[in-house]
């Protein structure tokens, strides 16, 4: 047997590990949904997807990764649409737009989705407490990131502490928005008969955000 044979294109390679990574967290999703996220110990998650705890532990350092796999696609994606957006079109108008389109589509980002899986999920995420401490970290990381793009977008000085600020109020503004409108959902209500609030209390929380921010970032 030739030792050296090349590998699969790399390509493959990414792809597998893409699949492995999917699979392991569904696995993970649908133990916790079932059971609770502190009833279920990662080696039971690890047999169940069939790999090992240290592959596991490879694709995702921490068993809260597991649960908040589903969020890594908009993982720095205010800062995103700073940066995409239209040159003659201010920061703080093209994230009110992003969020707007947001509930339009019943994005699940936004807690306007009332689709079964999408509330189990978000009830898993807001009842376990370490889940939400983990998920603070990740949104400090969308707030760092933003403040970035913001400072970047007005050539502020990089000991400017206004991009800073105004990033936490925005990614404060967001997460408020969703969990009212997820509480909204998790007591029984439609997502259509609660986006006209949803709507209104966005337009009403980027009013507040203007009338602070507008001057630099409106």
């Amino acid at each position: 047997m030739d030792d050296n044979r090349p590998g699969p294109p790399s390509g493959l390679r990414e792809l597998k590990k893409a699949r492995t990574r999917q699979n392991i967290s569904d696995t993970a999703i649908e133990l916790f949904l079932k059971r609770g996220f502190d009833q279920v110990p990662v080696a039971e998650i690890a047999a169940a997807a069939e790999v090992s705890k240290p592959t596991l532990f490879r694709y995702f350092p921490a068993k809260e990764d597991l649960a908040l796999h589903r969020f890594a696609d908009h993982e720095g994606e205010f800062a995103r649409v700073v940066r995409d957006r239209a040159a003659d079109r201010a920061p703080l108008t093209a994230l009110h737009l992003h969020c707007a389109a947001g509930l339009d589509a019943r994005d699940p980002i936004s807690g306007l989705n009332d689709t079964p899986e999408v509330l189990a999920y978000l009830r898993l995420l807001y009842s376990a407490p370490s889940l939400g401490a983990r998920l603070a970290e990740y949104t400090v990381r969308d707030q760092e990131a933003l403040a970035e793009a913001l400072r970047e977008a007005s050539s502020a000085a990089p000991d400017d502490l206004l991009p800073r600020l105004a990033a936490a109020q925005i990614i404060s503004v967001h997460r408020v928005l969703a969990l009212a409108n997820w509480r909204k959902l998790a007591d029984g209500r439609a997502a259509d008969e609660v986006y006209p609030e949803a709507a209104a209390e966005l337009e009403l929380a980027f009013g507040l955000l203007g009338q602070g921010l507008a001057a630099r970032f409106g």
